[in-house]
């Protein structure tokens, strides 16, 4: 290897860092005797931290251009960048949010910890994979490591069996998702997506038959919807959200999500270019269902972790929106607004998927779970602050002004009418507003219904500050969204 080719690498800096560090707070958690994890727990804060940092460093020093590593497996650019840091706040509130919740309920070991560090290595690799191998290989990384943080309840029957549901399912579109790769190797010949668009793009200017191409894609968009979870690959969301203990159903719904948008743009957008009319057909179509269902289903359900799982099926959706949106009768000149659009979507979401859990996990405490519509009735009297806090995270999920959920879903919504998807932004208009039922539902029950129990939830140090933080956040991105936006357009610009 020449120097050069070693200075290359250090832009897998970050994942080199986490893969060793994790193993350190391995060994830091098997001698430490302290019932609370404190010094593990602050080991894998100071992990992330340095990941952050290192992220940053390799951000500014490639300078907005795209490298491609490791003999075509791995690619830096800046939408990477963005979502890898995003993932480390996820992660970072995630442990900070869950440290009293685990305690109280003796799941805070070591193996929670690694677990989630891990799985958070398998997202970086499919954030800045440039292959099929590179892909599938962080993709079972984060998802083996999923599948044992729902399962660490072994006394729950609950969590035993939404992890084995999990478990099943996820295997089943690991394979469809390997078959469609196959098949797309066997149309091109390269594992590689950057050689992948090249060979496509050539097939799709010779009069040749393109039928083995599209097949492997119907089972590429299959296997995405799953890890997405879109209808009708969405059965495994509501029993995992409600089987899970609280603070892993926090996890599983912020983080991960990025890591599955990363895979269908590297995917779709840069592997695929060429089939874009064929795989934004399948996505409208998974788009509709996906709102349909999520929110006319939630409003039927008494969990709100039920309710949350719904809601997610329908935003993601939303977030299908933009992606659909890109190419327009072979013109890509919508395409850096929509693709920038969905970005920003999935970014609010995780603020507001983390927001509204840390509410259930705050208001949590030994011997009860939050997670019941009647839980939070009176929450007003009782915390006032964290009442407003969740009002705001509700307006978010709602779609109403000035929160920044307003703003995300009206950027895609207003890619979906440019690129000529009219009846479709329609027909998600509506949807919002049924959706916006169960949403005021929570607030109603917080602000005009007597509390079922007078007691004052105390969460950890920092908690309250890091929730407040979040709540606030989404209201600052609601009234300022221009810079989150700028970067969302340079990260997709910069794609190609």
């Amino acid at each position: 290897m020449t120097y050069l080719e070693f200075l290359s690498h250090l832009r897998a800096l970050p994942e080199i860092w986490l893969l060793v560090a994790t193993s350190v707070v391995m060994l830091v958690d098997l001698y430490s005797k302290d019932e609370r994890k404190r010094l593990t727990l602050a080991s894998a804060q100071l992990t992330l931290l340095v990941c952050f940092l290192l992220t940053v460093y390799v951000l500014y020093e490639s300078e907005g251009t795209r490298h491609v590593i490791f003999n075509g497996l791995f690619v830096s650019d800046v939408m990477g960048h963005v979502l890898k840091l995003v993932c480390y706040v996820a992660v970072s509130g995630a442990l900070l949010y869950s440290q009293q919740y685990m305690a109280e309920r003796g799941l805070l070991r070591g193996e929670f910890v690694t677990l989630l560090l891990f799985s958070l290595l398998g997202m970086m690799v499919m954030i800045s994979a440039a292959s099929f191998l590179t892909l599938f290989l962080g993709l079972e990384l984060m998802s083996l490591c999923l599948y044992a943080l729902v399962a660490l309840n072994r006394d729950s029957a609950l969590s035993t069996e939404a992890a084995m549901k999990y478990f099943v399912l996820g295997a089943l579109s690991s394979g469809l998702l390997l078959y469609g790769m196959s098949m797309i190797y066997g149309a091109t010949g390269t594992l590689n997506i950057y050689e992948v668009a090249d060979h496509a793009r050539r097939l799709a200017a010779a009069p040749t038959d393109r039928t083995f191409l599209v097949f492997g894609l119907v089972f590429l968009v299959a296997g995405l919807a799953f890890k997405i979870g879109v209808v009708p690959f969405h059965m495994w969301i509501p029993d995992v959200y409600q089987g899970a203990p609280t603070a892993v159903t926090l996890i599983v719904g912020t983080a991960p999500k990025l890591a599955a948008f990363a895979m269908a743009v590297r995917l779709l957008v840069n592997g695929l270019p060429e089939l874009a009319h064929d795989w934004q057909q399948m996505l409208a179509l998974l788009a509709l269902a996906s709102m349909a269902l999520g929110n006319i289903t939630a409003i039927a359900q008494s969990n709100l972790k039920r309710m949350l799982a719904y809601s997610t099926i329908a935003h993601m959706g939303f977030m299908l929106l933009g992606l659909l949106s890109g190419v327009v009768g072979g013109n890509r000149l919508n395409a850096d607004v929509a693709y920038s659009a969905a970005l920003f979507y999935m970014i609010i979401y995780v603020l507001m998927s983390l927001g509204a859990f840390g509410v259930l996990l705050y208001c949590s405490r030994a011997g009860f779970e939050c997670e019941n519509l009647e839980d939070v009735k009176g929450l007003n009297r009782t915390n006032p602050w964290f009442a407003f806090v969740m009002l705001v995270l509700m307006f978010s999920l709602a779609g109403i002004p000035p929160t920044a959920g307003f703003y995300a879903k009206l950027a895609v919504l207003s890619a979906a009418v440019n690129a000529g998807q009219v009846w479709l932004a329609v027909a998600a208009v509506l949807f919002s507003l049924i959706g916006a039922f169960y949403y005021l539902r929570v607030v109603k029950l917080m602000y005009f219904d007597d509390p079922k129990d007078a007691t004052r939830a105390v969460g950890a140090r920092g908690f309250g500050v890091a929730l407040s933080a979040n709540g606030l956040a989404l209201l600052l991105l609601g009234i300022l969204p221009q810079p989150l936006m700028a970067i969302c357009f340079i990260a997709i610009r910069t794609l190609n």
